[in-house]
């Protein structure tokens, strides 16, 4: 009989590849066009040649964006593909451009990249995915299997995070927030550097650590998406936390962005350390957030000057009054917002994507796998909550489908997993 530890050490070791894929080597799905296009009249196009090629037309008048630059030299009916083994009743017709000769697969919102299924089938499915119902749950209720809709999710993430939701280079923020959610991989400590803009996550990227150059590598992911929507995209500013390594990583991204440091973790700080304050707590909260709510840079300088002397005659010295004091030093720093009004001055709009995507690595227990995998993962989770509908009861609701059609202004489908695959077109890379 084996001993506990005999046990322990006969069980196979889990095994983590650190490897991040470059962003440069775009996806294979970047060679195929997804169009907005029902299954009854697929049917009817398919079998018509000179219908199809008038659709298409139809469709590159309306929605350049989701064809390649070079389809406006010209393009022909390429061919048909054969039929799939996982949709062996399902076709799809390829064209080829003319200008580079290059080719690609058009393929309808209604059927899924890889012909892993149909859209329709497997929409509420997403749905709770993204709500935290664990896979193997899903798979009780929609069936396959566990593996098939983690796989699912992990293919949304392949495509371009920023170019799928960001229809438009003119639709891209200009005033950013920037922070990073702690998790684990493999056991070990992780962390996930989040890009958020205009209520959409834009950025989403696995760093094994928090220092400099880790959180550089995985912030320049954004920058690489970004830039391949708008090859002169740079952000007017970003709103962070204040870690240094945060600081320097977007410095060393975007040299003109000013970063701007969060008033809202500096009250935190002070709350946190004045809980015992009691009443007099009430009395210094009231008096920060006056000088918050100031409308100009001299009364801001003004009202914190004023809180520095009540704190500095009323607390005693300790942590509450070291608290309030830096943030009273730091006032230049928080300042600088008072130079771009429509930049972002506390961490809500970010805290409250954030605090989606933590109660979904709280369900998945963190990470298990490899680097890719994991970073797949929370980027298919991403375009899904960019994507996915607003509760009803939501205000927005009565305006928007998402977060992706506030930002875009407009969308190419009523259903929201149709509008998403057809934002996907060439993986959300332009081409």
């Amino acid at each position: 009989m084996e001993t506990p530890s005999e046990n322990t050490e006969n069980k196979r070791s889990r095994t983590s590849d650190p490897t991040r894929y470059p962003l440069s080597a775009k996806p294979r799905g970047s060679k195929t066009i997804c169009l907005p296009m029902d299954q009854e009249s697929y049917a009817k196009l398919f079998v018509n040649p000179d219908a199809f090629r008038e659709f298409t037309d139809e469709m590159y008048e309306s929605f350049p964006e989701l064809f390649p630059e070079a389809m406006a030299d010209g393009y022909i009916l390429h061919d048909i593909l054969p039929p799939s083994r996982k949709l062996p009743e399902i076709r799809l017709r390829r064209v080829q451009i003319k200008a580079d000769q290059e080719v690609y697969t058009i393929r309808p919102s209604f059927v899924l990249p890889y012909m892993t299924g149909y859209t329709n089938d497997v929409e509420n499915a997403l749905f709770l995915l993204n709500f935290n119902v664990p896979p193997w749950a899903i798979a009780r209720v929609f069936g396959r299997n566990a593996m098939y809709w983690e796989r699912l999710m992990e293919r949304i993430g392949h495509n371009s995070l920023v170019g799928t939701t960001v229809r438009q280079p003119e639709a891209l923020p200009e005033h950013l927030l920037a922070d990073e959610k702690h998790t684990h991989l493999c056991g070990e400590k992780a962390y996930v550097a989040t890009t958020v803009g205009n209520d959409c996550i834009l950025g989403v990227a696995m760093s094994p650590t928090a220092g400099q150059d880790d959180l550089q590598e995985a912030y320049s992911q954004f920058k690489t998406e970004a830039q391949n929507v708008k090859p002169e995209y740079e952000p007017q500013t970003v709103n962070t936390d204040g870690w240094k390594a945060t600081l320097a990583a977007w410095g060393a991204l975007f040299p003109t962005c000013v970063r701007i440091l969060c008033f809202l973790h500096a009250f935190i700080k002070i709350r946190d350390r004045g809980k015992r304050l009691k009443q007099t707590f009430f009395t210094l909260s009231g008096m920060v957030w006056d000088a918050y709510h100031t409308v100009s840079r001299e009364d801001f300088y003004a009202k914190v000057a004023d809180l520095a002397i009540w704190s500095l005659d009323n607390l005693t010295e300790g942590p509450a009054l070291d608290a309030v004091l830096k943030l009273c030093v730091n006032a230049n720093l928080y300042a600088i917002a008072y130079g771009f009004p429509q930049a972002h001055r506390t961490s809500n709009m970010i805290d409250r994507n954030m605090n989606d995507m933590d109660r979904f690595l709280f369900a998945s227990k963190g990470f298990h796998g490899h680097l890719m995998t994991a970073e797949y993962r929370v980027r298919g989770w991403a375009l899904v909550h960019n994507f996915r509908p607003y509760c009803p009861r939501s205000a927005l609701s009565d305006s928007f489908q998402s977060r992706a059609h506030r930002l875009n202004g407009s969308v190419y489908h009523d259903n929201w997993l149709h509008n998403l695959l057809v934002s996907s077109s060439m993986a959300g890379f332009r081409a």
